[in-house]
């Protein structure tokens, strides 16, 4: 049986993700009014941009406690700076706490490490007062050097996480991409958090990549240090607590 503590854990550690490109505004109602009453706040709710305003009453009047996270530059990692900076500043003026924003990876398997910071350090810039998770598409990045190289761009330009994946292409978050990112967070001198997403599908799964980021950062996974992005997650979770 799984420690009812663990659960709790992980139910603090979540990031409850709706990110459908054909969403309405009354899918993610529907949505939002699913969630079931929680015995504790999960971490943050993540939705398009679009949805900011609504998911922001909802989690005023259901959940107070909990983040609210848009993403951008999402989910190719493409577009024009001048257009994320822009989305961005929209986000945050519509209630967004914390934002996801997509490393543009391509860029950085050309060989442009440079162009690369450079475009982490504008964004940095643009969120003084945010929480800022940077997803490096980890599945998408050819080598285990690749994955530590950007999580290392990540760690310098002093974003708040490393996030594994957009959860939008064939590989999302996998033990391997986990445990290279971790080691570069352990290696650092300043707290830095982590993002499993993509693929975690199982409350065992989850509460693995707990077990590996407690073990490799020496820390007690809080939601100031590490998520999880998942949907699916949390009614196992929710099932697996005793009554």
């Amino acid at each position: 049986m799984t420690n009812p503590l663990k659960l709790l854990q992980l139910l603090k550690l979540l990031d409850l993700t709706r990110l459908t490109e054909t969403d309405s505004g009354s899918d993610v109602a529907k949505w939002l009014d699913a969630i079931p009453q929680l015995p504790t706040p999960v971490a943050a709710l993540c939705v398009y941009p679009a949805f900011l305003t609504q998911t922001k009453a909802y989690i005023t009047q259901h959940l107070p406690g909990a983040d609210l996270a848009t993403v951008v530059n999402f989910p190719g990692g493409t577009q024009p700076l001048a257009e994320v900076l822009n989305d961005i500043s929209h986000a945050i003026a519509a209630g967004a706490t914390e934002i996801d924003c997509v490393l543009p990876y391509q860029q950085l398997m050309a060989g442009d490490e440079q162009g690369v910071a450079q475009f982490l350090a504008a964004v940095r810039q643009a969120t003084p007062n945010i929480c800022l998770k940077i997803i490096i598409e980890s599945g998408e990045l050819l080598t285990a050097q690749q994955v530590a190289k950007a999580s290392e761009l990540v760690i310098v330009s002093g974003a708040d996480f490393v996030k594994t994946s957009t959860g939008k292409v064939p590989v999302g978050c996998t033990l391997e991409a986990a445990r290279i990112i971790l080691t570069s967070i352990a290696a650092t001198n300043r707290p830095v958090g982590f993002k499993a997403s993509g693929g975690v599908k199982s409350v065992e799964q989850a509460l693995q990549l707990v077990n590996m980021y407690e073990e490799i950062t020496g820390k007690t996974a809080i939601k100031q240090g590490m998520r999880i992005g998942a949907s699916s997650l949390l009614t196992d979770v929710l099932a697996l607590l005793p009554r």
